[in-house]
């Protein structure tokens, strides 16, 4: 893992609208995870998108769990 492909990325969590960052490794590719919120707990699907030919970040979903993305 290299350290130009690890992107800061902030949002407000679905349920308790908390501001939060999450540090996302693009080296990975596009991929969906998911990961708890840092205020009330609750579980966040967050689905990750990567240019496969320039390996940027080119967008995140954040979503609540049940939630379909």
């Amino acid at each position: 893992m290299q350290d130009d492909a690890l992107v800061n990325y902030d949002f407000h969590c679905p349920y308790c609208d908390s501001p939060l960052t999450f540090l996302i490794d693009t080296s990975q590719g596009s991929h969906d995870t998911w990961e708890d919120c840092h205020q009330c707990c609750a579980p966040i699907q967050l689905q990750i998108i990567v240019s496969p030919m320039s390996g940027e970040l080119e967008s995140v979903v954040a979503g609540r769990d049940d939630d379909v993305l």
